[in-house]
């Protein structure tokens, strides 16, 4: 299977979206399963539109997801002379053919076809002009596109790994150009020449371009070389079944790498996008994806991105990453989200980033959420205080654990749970409501890990001077509070 080659071939006009990180991620599983090569191309002819600090963001993207390529990058905007020599070739062999109408001309005709509501295809102005009409117009100074000469009749076919049978007649195709004015390449142009020069055997790309591949082949048949396998991936919707687009949310790999989402999670989402792995499993390890993948079991059907189905991918990835990886991550959260971290030993920081693991639902959480854990600074969730510290005796409540607890000797969970429960028996409360009460002093939050492990991690110094600040706030509120969800 060594001679598979595919590729993957994003334009910089944008940061890596996630609709092209599935096409690399399909493109990448295919090779792998094969043992064969994949390659990364960037098309950069755009000059317009095309970065390179957008390039650069994109190797980063794939690199994060672990999405790494084998040849390459390849740089179309390096390749000019090669499509030029290419689009020269086919009108000597009279497969193509300069054409002089101008822009204005052809908006001209596009407009007058859309005011009588008709369709409007390229007429074949320039299709028979002589080799002295061209001379002229050259000679006046008129610059030239090259187009392919589309056969007159007939039709093209050919079997998508994914969408069947597919069969185009000619005369609905235009004569479409091959290299602009400028002498740069169109799509159509620089991808054939590419994938003939780099022999990539399956072209893997979204349906989007399945319109263009009956053109594609005319040129491999006027060329005389091997047309490539194609497999066209459905597309990419929103829950509202429109295209993906901002409206719906972050569409890029960056976005959601900033966002906290695990590389490991957005990849085995994406995977599921469009592809079923035997057994119709959710959680995909990398390595049951290079193994089962199969382009036969890529789905027509469009694909719903459900950002709550990811939320919760990326919760199942945090909960079960081991904590030597997990570690420095949550220090860089908390580093990116400013959380300034308080003394705490290298074990009592792994001891609580593994408390709040199975609660996390991205790394965001660990700066956010969390902050309470890391840092003396934090405020309290506003309908949490309305909830738990409604009863007038709270402050003295939490005043005399705090007391209680100074003195708790051993400070561990059966001691802080004993101190706690004596101390709610004597006062004659119910032992839930001094938990409750404890719990937003402590982490601001009203949901959190049982209490007495909240307390280990923090410490009893940390859990007085805490319970203390919660019994002053209830006398003279000057700690702010957040609403809930922020």
């Amino acid at each position: 299977m060594s001679h598979i080659r595919v590729r993957f071939a994003p334009s910089p006009t944008g940061y890596l979206h996630v609709g092209g990180a599935r096409t690399a991620l399909y493109n990448w599983l295919f090779a792998r399963h094969a043992g064969g090569v994949l390659i990364l191309r960037i098309e950069d002819t755009d000059v317009d539109r095309s970065k390179p600090e957008l390039t650069t963001a994109i190797l980063q993207s794939l690199e994060w997801l672990g999405l790494k390529w084998d040849e390459g990058p390849i740089y179309q905007s390096q390749r000019l002379d090669r499509y030029r020599a290419m689009a020269m070739n086919l009108v000597k062999a009279g497969r193509a053919y300069p054409c002089f109408c101008t822009p204005e001309e052809l908006q001209a005709k596009r407009a007058r076809a859309e005011s009588e509501r008709r369709p409007w295809k390229y007429d074949g102005t320039c299709r028979g002009l002589t080799e002295a009409d061209r001379e002229r117009l050259q000679a006046e100074g008129k610059l030239a596109a090259v187009r392919f000469r589309v056969p007159d009749s007939g039709q093209t076919t050919f079997e998508d790994l994914v969408f069947g049978h597919i069969e185009v007649e000619h005369r609905d195709l235009e004569d479409f150009v091959l290299l602009r004015s400028d002498g740069h390449p169109t799509y159509h142009l620089g991808v054939v020449a590419d994938d003939m020069d780099l022999r990539i055997s399956h072209v893997i790309r979204g349906a989007d371009h399945i319109s263009n591949t009956p053109k594609q082949i005319l040129m491999y048949q006027a060329l005389e070389a091997p047309v490539p396998v194609f497999a066209h991936l459905p597309l990419i919707l929103g829950p509202d079944k429109q295209r993906l687009s901002k409206r719906h949310g972050a569409t890029s790999v960056g976005a959601y790498r900033e966002q906290g989402v695990l590389p490991e999670a957005l990849v085995n989402f994406l995977a599921l996008l469009g592809w079923t792995p035997p057994g119709q499993k959710e959680i995909v390890s990398i390595q049951e994806m290079i193994q089962a993948f199969d382009l036969a079991a890529v789905s027509k059907s469009n694909a719903v991105f459900d950002l709550e189905k990811l939320a919760w991918m990326n919760s199942e990835y945090v909960r079960n990453l081991p904590v030597e990886r997990l570690l420095p991550l949550v220090k860089q959260e908390l580093s990116s989200a400013g959380t300034p971290a308080a003394e705490q030993s290298d074990e009592k920081f792994r001891q609580t980033v593994q408390l709040l693991q199975s609660r996390a639902r991205t790394l965001k959480d660990f700066g956010g959420a969390f902050r309470a854990f890391f840092a003396d600074e934090f405020a309290y969730d506003s309908e949490a205080v309305k909830k738990f510290w409604k009863d007038a005796a709270v402050p003295a409540l939490l005043g005399e654990l705090a007391a209680r607890l100074a003195s708790t000797e051993p400070f561990d969970l059966a001691g802080t749970e004993k101190t706690l429960r004596a101390l709610a028996e004597e006062k004659g409360v119910k032992a839930g409501v001094l938990i409750n009460a404890a719990r937003v002093a402590l982490t601001g939050q009203g949901v959190a890990p049982g209490l007495f492990d909240v307390m280990l991690v923090l410490g009893p110094d940390r859990v007085v001077n805490r319970l203390r600040r919660a019994e002053a706030y209830r006398s003279s509120p000057e700690v702010p509070t957040i609403d809930k969800g922020n």
